[in-house]
């Protein structure tokens, strides 16, 4: 896989680092996340730049961009820490429907996703299952003529009070897994939408006899399972590269620190001590920015063993050297570090969060050893 940028790779990136300049500021994006309501502003503006239709084929609205493209995108989203939910209704949502939603659900969804009049997320984690991605609490059974009825738990659903509609995993009476589009207006339904340690949104989803159409299936049994396997390797991808972004600019953050605190009339950038420190933080990003790559390049690989491999080596990657990038800055900092004025704790977060999204390193050790 090619990934040096194209020209119109370049222009995205370049337009897309002023936006995240102008409208992603540190006191921009401190605003933005006391309101737990979606900045539609901010929204329409990502997707006026091509951002939200990257990835979804051009007879739906979208550009049909290849996977290598999600690296120059999150990468730029990663430096501003965009808390937008990007990745999961632009990177994971679209890419589930486009796995297996059927040609109506695909035109009626997909366009309002690459436009940003619609966003949808994925609602697959249970209560004390972790990360498993069988469901078993949540279950669906048919109710009368051509109605289901959808019962059950979902959390840590990635910003789920801003979904127009989410994307469920459930069983079914033949105890097979199941995908349903579930309206945000479905009734029965409780949201309980909460902050996360890095300034984003999640929410616990309450499921109580919910009515839906027999056209509410997207896929049953393995094609359910391939399909939710492939959003989440697309949400893998994206968030290495976002995880690449945030470090390089904590890193520029930093240095700038450094060269301007002074201390026994010099600079502390003069310190070897603390070159040596800096030099070590950017050996670490660029090794989860090289994993990011392989992360991106995962995507177009047809072994879906060999697939795992790489995003799980990459997502580990991006979390061991998220964590020494993240907590050297904050050392680094000095008695600042530790301080909510500066931004490097935003940093800090949403590298620390990264580790726990889509399997942690636990998680990814395992994937790596069941596949040794």
């Amino acid at each position: 896989m090619d990934f040096a940028y194209t020209e119109e790779q370049r222009m995205l990136a370049d337009s897309l680092r002023r936006l995240v300049q102008d409208e992603w500021s540190f006191a921009a994006r401190r605003a933005r996340a006391a309101q737990p309501q979606l900045d539609t502003r901010a929204w329409e503006q990502l997707a006026e730049l091509g951002v939200l239709g990257l990835n979804i084929a051009a007879e739906h609205g979208g550009f049909g961009e290849a996977p290598a493209s999600l690296l120059p995108v999150h990468l730029e989203l990663g430096r501003g820490l965009v808390s937008e939910p990007v990745i999961p209704s632009a990177a994971m949502g679209a890419a589930l429907l486009a796995a297996c939603a059927d040609d109506a659900t695909q035109r009626e969804w997909l366009p309002a996703l690459a436009s940003g009049q619609a966003i949808v997320s994925l609602a697959w984690q249970e209560p004390g299952r972790r990360y498993d991605t069988e469901p078993e609490l949540c279950r669906v059974r048919p109710a009368a003529d051509r109605i289901l009825e959808l019962s059950g738990a979902k959390h840590l659903v990635w910003h789920g009070a801003a979904a127009h509609a989410w994307i469920v995993s459930a069983r079914d009476l033949d105890d097979e897994p199941v995908l349903l589009r579930v309206p945000a207006n479905a009734q029965g339904v409780t949201v309980l939408d909460t902050p996360t340690l890095d300034r984003a949104r999640c929410a616990r989803i309450d499921f109580d006899r919910t009515p839906l159409g027999a056209d509410a299936i997207l896929a049953q049994g393995p094609a359910a399972r391939a399909a939710l396997a492939t959003a989440i390797d697309w949400g893998t991808a994206a968030l290495c590269a976002h995880a690449a972004g945030a470090m390089e600019r904590l890193l520029e953050i930093t240095i700038d620190y450094l060269k301007t605190r002074r201390q026994f009339g010099q600079p502390l950038a003069s310190f070897q001590v603390l070159q040596h420190r800096m030099a070590d933080m950017l050996v670490a990003k660029e090794m989860a920015l090289s994993m990011a790559y392989v992360a991106a390049a995962a995507l177009s690989e047809p072994d879906p063993a060999q697939r795992r491999r790489m995003l799980a080596a990459a997502k580990l990657e991006a979390a061991r050297a998220g964590r020494f990038v993240a907590q050297s800055a904050v050392q680094l900092h000095g008695g600042m570090g530790m301080t909510d004025e500066l931004e490097v704790g935003d940093y800090f977060k949403r590298l620390t969060m990264i580790d726990q999204l889509l399997g942690d390193s636990a998680e990814q050790l395992a994937v790596l050893e069941e596949l040794a």
